[in-house]
């Protein structure tokens, strides 16, 4: 597994091994068809290895994700939407993929500042019955002073890792690739600096679950809808452990670069 470090911030990728793969929201649980729209990618980078991020399909061709997840990626991105998309001898064929897609990410892509990404599926792309939603502009500020506070919660869902271990104890990390869910509660937001108004930290720990390797650009649902607060965007540490951070997504900017694929 490769952890590329960003100053103190982990981009939460996760290298995709060809020796089979076995990850997950962490303290989560299987999501099954609770978030059918919630899909796998992987995708080879310009630096030659393969990748693995999460994603939220917004309409049948247009599939969010973060911006670290295809400022470097190659055409195709493979797509998986089922909650089990590993085969019985433990390999992710991308013969079985869901759809192919062309990735992009905007001009001003930046990281953690501006982490966000798209993928373009290729043909009539995938329909289903529901999709992933945007929030209106600035739509989260106003839990800056919302009474309450620390009881906003969010539904992470994501392929990632389930546990991740410093590099002596990684025989112990815990990676299935299956579809996980798990409630993070809000930490931060409009904090000037560390998180300032371009992401927000929720909660990763044992009563409340949270991110890892493998989530990035998995949707961070707000409450229980299907409205995409944010993307999964880093780490603090290579534990996966404390807090996660999220991009959002209800800046103009970022709102604007998504709807010019939508429209």
């Amino acid at each position: 597994m490769k952890k590329k470090m960003f100053a103190v911030l982990l981009a939460l990728v996760l290298m995709f091994s060809s020796v089979g793969i076995a990850g997950a929201i962490t303290d989560g649980t299987p999501d099954g068809e609770g978030h059918p729209y919630v899909g796998l990618m992987l995708f080879k980078a310009t630096d030659g290895y393969w990748y693995t991020c999460s994603g939220t399909l917004l309409s049948p061709k247009v599939f969010l994700t973060a911006g670290h997840c295809t400022r470097d990626a190659l055409y195709p991105i493979y797509i998986w939407f089922d909650a089990n998309p590993i085969s019985p001898d433990g390999y992710l064929y991308r013969s079985t993929a869901d759809a192919l897609g062309t990735p992009y990410a905007p001009a001003n892509y930046s990281f953690p500042r501006f982490d966000i990404g798209v993928v373009v599926l290729d043909g009539a792309g995938v329909v289903m019955s529901g999709y992933g939603q945007l929030p209106v502009a600035n739509q989260l500020d106003i839990l800056k002073t919302k009474r309450g506070q620390q009881v906003v919660t969010f539904t992470a869902v994501g392929y990632g890792m389930q546990k991740s271990f410093p590099t002596a104890a990684s025989w112990k990390d815990q990676i299935d690739y299956n579809r996980w869910v798990a409630y993070p509660k809000l930490n931060q937001i409009n904090v000037p600096g560390f998180t300032g108004d371009f992401s927000l930290l929720l909660s990763n720990n044992a009563k409340t679950g949270g991110t890892c390797f493998g989530d990035s650009g998995g949707p961070n649902f707000l409450g229980s809808s299907n409205i995409v607060a944010g993307v999964t965007s880093f780490g603090i540490n290579g534990n996966c452990a404390g807090t996660g951070g999220v991009f959002r997504m209800d800046r103009q900017e970022v709102l604007d670069f998504v709807n010019s694929f939508l429209e």
